[in-house]
């Protein structure tokens, strides 16, 4: 593999509203132009966080005009919007699911709560286009019962060759439960194209309660198994642990054992080429200081480190020890240190020509946090 072009999907702009763009993805049409999404606000955690979205015509090289279609407040209560990836349904037919933020609950308090662990009222919601994102219906509301809590999103809606649509949640406490976090994974399914949702349940558990599958990223193969990625935390240890693989054979009803990749932390929404290989960019936060992609043969085949690739490289060092999630030793910490984080959150996935693209963000030239655009050609 081998960067070929780069480019600043959306600068920075420190002092305004548009200082910090975070959570990037992006969905290839069915033109093969490509639509962008990313969260931005004057912060990474400020209450004007929202969605903007652009698109690009030339495989990424330029970008359009940032435009913010979603509606921030919902059921008559202020909030921001922190993450909404778009899922293809066929056609221009597109459907986004976003996460969405109660600023009301607790006025002027971080996403986290560094005492409890616990986290500011969330919730689901999804929305549909008819012409490839142009224009979108009125937020859903995807019901969540109390148990799963604050609701995180960390994927897109997932589409299988069935049809079958599976939204993957992760739990969360309340914002003053300051009881031991039970984190696990649950999906919820549809099969009316997202217009309903099934009750969740729970595919992905740690029967010690000692580690959390946070920000499980997955995608759908040529041959309908669906493969997903962990970034894991140890809560005794307060450290980050390797990611490790699932995959699932039954449209994401369950999942098979992990598989350890042997190496961390965060990994990135990964691109299947239509051969079946995978391209996976992590998040090297704690080691390298860097953003890196390997290449695997299949879907459950491990990752070449031959084929190993720097796409981005931290020019600071001062995070911490490799895999020390916080240097105070609690996770509290940790979850608040997230917001400062410059650079991270990685998503890959398959061009029309069969490069690999790549959004992440990182620190822009003259402050603030930007979104940066890679591609990347697959030799061999």
């Amino acid at each position: 593999m081998r960067i070929v072009a780069r480019s600043t999907l959306n600068t920075a702009a420190p002092g305004t509203d548009r200082a910090a763009a975070t959570f990037p993805t992006f969905t290839v049409l069915a033109d093969g132009s490509l639509l962008a999404t990313y969260s931005i606000g004057s912060t990474k955690d400020s209450d004007d966080v929202t969605v903007e979205v652009r698109r690009s015509i030339d495989g990424g090289a330029t970008w359009s005009d940032p435009k913010r279609p979603f509606e921030t407040t919902l059921l008559g209560r202020r909030g921001s919007l922190k993450f909404a990836p778009v899922t293809r349904l066929g056609g221009d037919r597109l459907i986004v699911a976003c996460l969405w933020i109660d600023r009301e609950a607790f006025p002027g308090k971080p996403l986290f709560n560094p005492e409890t662990e616990g986290c500011l009222p969330m919730a689901i919601l999804v929305a549909d286009s008819a012409n490839a994102g142009r224009t979108w219906t009125p937020w859903r509301l995807v019901p969540m019962p109390p148990d799963v809590g604050p609701p995180s999103l960390t994927t897109g809606i997932l589409r299988f060759p069935s049809g079958r649509l599976v939204l993957s949640v992760e739990t969360n406490k309340s914002y003053l439960d300051a009881s031991p976090w039970r984190q696990r994974v649950v999906h919820l399914s549809s099969d009316d194209g997202g217009a309903t949702w099934s009750a969740p349940a729970t595919v992905v558990a740690d029967p010690s309660r000692q580690l959390a599958n946070w920000d499980q990223r997955g995608a759908v193969g040529p041959d309908g198994r669906l493969v997903s990625f962990a970034w894991v935390y140890d809560f005794a240890a307060v450290v980050y642990r390797n990611i490790r693989r699932r995959i699932s054979t039954d449209d994401g009803r369950s999942f098979g054992p992990p598989t350890d990749l042997g190496f961390a932390d965060q990994p990135g929404h990964p691109a299947i080429l239509p051969d079946g290989r995978v391209v996976l960019a992590w998040v090297d936060r704690f080691g390298t200081c860097s953003i890196r992609a390997r290449i695997a043969s299949s879907i459950d085949a491990p990752f070449d480190p031959t084929s190993e690739i720097v796409l981005f490289d931290a020019a600071d060092r001062s995070a911490g020890a490799a895999g020390t999630a916080s240097p105070s030793g609690t996770t509290g910490d940790a979850l608040v240190e997230m917001q400062t984080w410059s650079y991270g959150l990685c998503h890959a996935d398959t061009l029309p020509n069969g490069d690999v693209g790549v959004v992440h963000y990182a620190p822009g030239e003259s402050g603030g946090i930007e979104v940066r655009w890679l591609r990347m050609t697959i030799d061999g």
